[in-house]
């Protein structure tokens, strides 16, 4: 009988911390920015959607996508495998933006309603911390861009 019980709560424990994690991640948002004094890009992620805007006069979203099933399964594994407090004190791996060389990019993060945010880095250039999820959030703008 205590093993039953045991058996029972352990899948009935994990069954709800799941359905928890899955309602934090679409409650999760995830925006990526970049710029310099010619160029803007905002890709803002939230629930297997995608925002992609170029004005940064936020006059508007200029494309929105969702996300397949496939591409979300993925970004939220690169998610999953960083340290959020981290984000701060991560150290870009290059300088180019101080001389124009390259646009200036930032990754905020709200999850469970506490905002993350990373210091300025290199666009094309992130830390190596977060570097597989930066890259896969761009990969989707240079798509559409192709489109």
């Amino acid at each position: 009988m205590k093993l039953f019980t045991m058996i029972f709560l352990s899948v009935f424990l994990g069954k709800s911390c799941s359905g928890q994690s899955q309602k934090d991640r679409k409650d999760t948002v995830l925006e990526y920015t970049a710029n310099t004094r010619g160029f803007f890009r905002k890709i803002t992620i939230q629930n297997q959607m995608i925002s992609i805007s170029k004005n940064r006069n936020d006059t508007g979203i200029e494309e929105k996508i969702k996300l397949s099933d496939a591409n979300w399964k993925e970004l939220v594994g690169y998610f999953e495998s960083i340290k959020l407090d981290s984000l701060p004190i991560l150290k870009s791996p290059t300088e180019k933006r101080f001389s124009d060389g390259a646009a200036i990019a930032n990754l905020k993060v709200i999850y469970k309603n506490k905002t993350y945010e990373t210091a300025a880095f290199d666009h094309g250039y992130p830390p190596i911390a977060i570097k597989k999820l930066v890259d896969k959030i761009n990969s989707f703008a240079k798509k559409n861009n192709e489109n």
